[in-house]
């Protein structure tokens, strides 16, 4: 088995690291403050091909694999990873509409998606609906022009800022085979938004629940087929927990080449900390556990591009472990900085709390939990 990375695969890293540590790095904390990530931001990232990382180059996309993309997110959650976790939306939306979209939605809504001149938005979550997402009660119903859609969706990253957004919302009966997939696009009659929500971490997402008020839509909006929705999202979610995991690695890789810097240079008992035994056991167990969590990662992802028949259980596993130990890591960097962690110009603060909202979306890890031992009961037979 080869745990090497090619040439383009590192080349593809490379190019991602530098564009954050020139375009991201220096602007992080101010956007943070801010509350939003500068619109020309984007269109810079849609250059490089970054709009379209797993969206098929017959469409326009860059056509890389899902291993590839993991390197993408993992490089530029170094520089930031609310950033990086708002890029990894915008490419699940994409290849929704990539695989699912008609001719004439891909012909209009991928071209500018793909340059990033637009930006996409995901809608699943509902105030009433987190894990269990198969219970929302945003309703589509049909029009002489189209649909008529009503409900809320709660934590929405890039409510009230993003161009478009992919809802799914209810046509049918209860449960899953009930629901579709709609492109709303921003400006709809209907479409509107809740208030800023002031959270603990990924501050510079601006997050709103999106609120559809009788919204109204073409037929041409709805994605793929009616009553498929609840599949198309899911199928979405794999990529996307590999994305997340991605971004706590590469956030909590950064805190800990922060922090190796930061105990060769601070002294203590006339000796720089990293000279201490006990600190560099932490140092070492900090390396141990993100060099595993690295290799269970592009272990799943690489399942999830062959399409092996256990790709779901692998990207629900390495989420729940990876997300974990990436905000292990960067609690002991904190730690290890002493009372300088805590201050927000060093950086491990924001990291810290960055992460820790990383166990909680793309399924929660109690749901990756429950997702691993179904799988392995349905294989006991």
């Amino acid at each position: 088995m080869d745990f090497a990375l090619t040439e383009e695969q590192v080349a593809i890293f490379d190019m991602a690291r530098a564009f954050g540590a020139e375009e991201i790095a220096p602007h992080a904390r101010a956007w943070e403050e801010a509350g939003t990530i500068p619109k020309d931001l984007w269109p810079k990232l849609g250059a490089l091909g970054f709009g379209g990382l797993y969206v098929s180059e017959v469409s326009g996309g860059a056509g890389l694999t899902r291993l590839d993309a993991t390197l993408v997110f993992e490089a530029l959650s170094m520089a930031c990873p609310s950033v990086a976790a708002f890029l990894s939306i915008h490419n699940m939306c994409a290849r929704m509409i990539d695989s699912f979209g008609s001719d004439e939605q891909k012909a209009r809504l991928l071209p500018p998606a793909l340059a990033m001149d637009k930006v996409l938005s995901y809608c699943l979550t509902e105030p009433g609906s987190g894990s269990d997402a198969a219970a929302l009660k945003t309703r589509a119903e049909r029009t002489n022009e189209g649909y008529s859609l009503t409900g809320t969706k709660a934590f929405i990253s890039g409510g009230g800022y993003s161009d478009a957004y992919i809802v799914m919302a209810r046509t049918g009966a209860d449960g899953p085979r009930g629901i579709s997939a709609f492109l709303v696009e921003d400006g709809t009659p209907g479409l509107s938004f809740g208030g800023l929500e002031d959270k603990m971490g990924w501050r510079s997402q601006p997050t709103r629940q999106v609120q559809l008020d009788a919204c109204a839509i073409p037929a041409a909006n709805l994605l793929g087929e009616e009553g498929k929705g609840f599949r198309y999202a899911m199928m979405g979610l794999d990529g996307g927990r590999l994305n997340i995991a991605a971004c706590s690695l590469g956030a909590a890789q950064a805190a800990l080449d922060a922090t190796l810097a930061y105990m060769g240079e601070r002294k203590a008992f006339g000796q720089s900390l990293d000279r201490f035994q006990a600190l560099q056991f932490r140092l070492a167990d900090a390396e141990i556990e993100l060099q595993a969590a690295r290799i269970f990662l592009r272990q799943a992802a690489w399942k999830l591009d062959t399409q092996a028949p256990d790709a779901t259980k692998f990207c629900a596993m390495a989420k729940k472990f990876v997300t974990e130990a990436g905000s292990r890591v960067a609690d002991q960097c904190l730690q290890l900085h002493g009372g300088y962690g805590y201050l927000a110009d060093y950086g491990i603060e924001k990291i810290v709390r960055d992460l820790r909202v990383h166990q909680i979306l793309e399924g929660t890890n109690e749901i990756m939990r429950l997702i691993v031992a179904r799988q392995m009961i349905e294989a006991r037979g």
